[in-house]
């Protein structure tokens, strides 16, 4: 109020005087009151903080409004009518400013010794964010010392007292200049791609990757320095999670008889889990291997007593078993997981395929159709599509059995096809971690190979899908992105070891291996379905007698015919 007065009479001060001590008197009193009602002293703000910046331009406005009333209105004048409206925006500007200096200050802390000195890279929203939080919390252990973007338009950026100092190519010298021990990768929608090269940069500058999950998996959407984790497989795979319509997939499984062949393998012990989700009227777990389907039954239901009846023990090799548990079962739905998978061995013994992939999935076909099954799922793979191996022809002729059955009985009779399933049991990840615990080397067949790679959960949520909006006779594909070279998941699992001295040798391709998998063959025609990640093509149907016909002894026979029907269409009549 005296430094608005001083102005208002261009810095005389014989204006000065009780009534304006008294007019000043009055404005602080008038603004602590109401600043304690509704302002910025009602509740404890952060200082600085938005929230409080408002709630002070709020006070200020009653209050100078109030005492410019007081102005207008008084007799006789106890200050000029202008002294109000400039000792408010005076005040306002000090407020301001003594606040911007306590956040600046409190932007600029020194980190303490516990702390990561990180390099965050991503300017957007969530980094400014993240680098919010770590300058805030008290608790946090981790020191942004610089922010990269490769935002042209961000160079420079000012983001509480950092400004971004370059892009990808930067990450080296700043990480050198800065001393910095991490790099957070604070764009939660980058992609795989992305964030490959971002982990290879960061390894070749001696840096720790860390990075945010999806926003749709952070609470509240609100990043924090909590939310940050070290790099997965599954980050730089960059698999996205299939939109599951949950409804249909409940009003097919709900108060159904389900049973689920291979349940104590990966695939399908983690399908009975999402399948009991859903509440079917009775789960029957199948399989051969009595100590799988004790861990199955033990994830479902806590105890393996393995004393009731929806736990079977049979060999899908074995008909007479089979018919005798689906005619005691009845099943409204059949999840068909059972089968061999290993390329190269079955390359070595293809009679076993025959008897297993071919013979075993006829036999659960035949036992379901007589037991009057509504839905019939088999479980194939992207190695069906134009075959080259024993494991990819005995799959795509239970693709065409599968169809065949769909011509001939009631119900309906689909295929899913997917590629290799991270983290299953014999996968290339357990391989690589056992040979890398070891001390290396990593083996690998060429440095070009490449797959498609699929979560477990994620294939379990196709094969309902499948379930739910499948076709008879079709087979269903998932859209899984890009193929990924073999050698990289090799080089990340060493990084992500820690380890420095794991080498990595090349062997070669194995007979029937391929560079890189395909999901249709040139011939099959692709339809969309109502899931933008599913699509369906047809297979030629099979008759079941040409199957029965041939009864091998010799493998490579077992091998030429398999190789022989994987594409040609059926030629017995049904």
């Amino acid at each position: 109020m005296h430094l608005a007065t001083w102005l208002r009479f261009d810095f005389d001060l014989g204006w000065f005087g009780p009534r304006v001590l008294a007019f000043a008197v009055t404005a602080v009193v008038m603004h602590v009151v109401v600043g304690a009602l509704v302002g910025p002293y009602a509740v404890g703000h952060v200082r600085g903080s938005f929230e409080e910046s408002a709630d002070i331009a709020r006070t200020v406005a009653l209050v100078t409004t109030s005492l410019l009333a007081w102005a207008l209105l008084a007799q006789p004048l106890v200050v000029p009518r202008s002294v109000p409206a400039i000792a408010g925006a005076l005040a306002l500007a000090a407020m301001f400013a003594a606040r911007f200096v306590v956040r600046s200050m409190r932007s600029r802390r020194r980190p303490q010794d516990a702390q990561r000195r990180v390099v965050v890279f991503g300017a957007g929203d969530a980094g400014r964010r993240l680098v919010h939080e770590m300058l805030q919390d008290e608790e946090s252990t981790y020191y942004p010392v610089a922010l990269l973007d490769d935002d042209r338009h961000k160079l420079r950026l000012p983001v509480e007292g950092l400004r971004v100092r370059g892009d990808r190519s930067a990450i080296v010298v700043v990480a050198r200049e800065t001393g910095a021990t991490a790099l957070v990768i604070a764009i939660p929608r980058a992609d795989a791609a992305l964030i490959r090269e971002l982990s290879q940069t960061a390894a070749d500058a001696g840096l720790d990757v860390l990075t945010l999950p999806p926003l749709a998996d952070i609470i509240d959407g609100r990043v924090s320095t909590s939310d940050l984790r070290d790099l997965d497989l599954k980050d730089l795979l960059g698999r996205r999670a299939i939109s599951m319509d949950t409804t249909a997939v409940a009003a097919q499984i709900a108060g159904r008889r389900v049973l689920v062949t291979g349940a104590g393998g990966s695939i399908g012990s983690e399908l009975c889990r999402q399948i009991a989700r859903f509440g079917p009227g009775k789960l029957y777990l199948l399989d051969r291997d009595e100590s799988a389907l004790q861990e199955t039954q033990i994830s479902l239901t806590g105890q393996g007593l393995l004393d009731s009846d929806d736990v079977l023990l049979a060999d899908i090799r074995d008909p007479a078993a089979l018919t005798e548990v689906f005619a005691a079962a009845r099943p409204d739905i059949v999840f068909h997981a059972a089968a061999l998978k290993h390329l190269p061995l079955l390359e070595s013994f293809p009679l076993e395929a025959w008897k297993s992939n071919v013979l075993g999935t006829l036999n659960v076909l035949e036992a379901a159709a007589a037991a009057g099954v509504r839905t019939f799922v088999n479980i194939s793979t992207d190695k069906a599509a134009r075959p080259t191996s024993v494991l990819g022809c005995s799959k795509r002729v239970t693709e065409r059995l599968t169809a065949s059955f769909a011509a001939t009985h009631p119900g309906r009779y689909v295929s899913v096809r997917f590629g290799n399933v991270l983290g299953s049991r014999g996968s290339v990840l357990h391989v690589f971690r056992a040979q890398i615990a070891a001390g290396g080397p990593i083996t690998v067949t060429d440095p070009e190979v490449k797959r498609y790679f699929m979560l477990i959960p994620e294939a379990c949520q196709l094969v309902l899908e499948a379930a739910s909006i499948g076709g008879d006779g079709e087979v269903m594909v998932l859209d899984m992105g890009e193929q990924v070279r073999i050698a990289d998941v090799a080089r990340t699992l060493i990084r992500l070891s820690g380890r420095r001295d794991v080498e990595l040798r090349y062997s070669g391709l194995r007979p029937g291996e391929k560079l890189g998998e395909e999901l249709f063959s040139p011939q099959e025609g692709r339809r969309r379905t109502r899931n933008p990640l599913v699509t369906s093509v047809d297979a030629p149907a099979l008759h079941p007698a040409q199957v029965r016909s041939q009864q091998f002894t010799d493998a490579e026979r077992a091998k030429g015919w398999m190789r022989e029907h994987a594409e040609a269409p059926a030629t017995v009549e049904v």
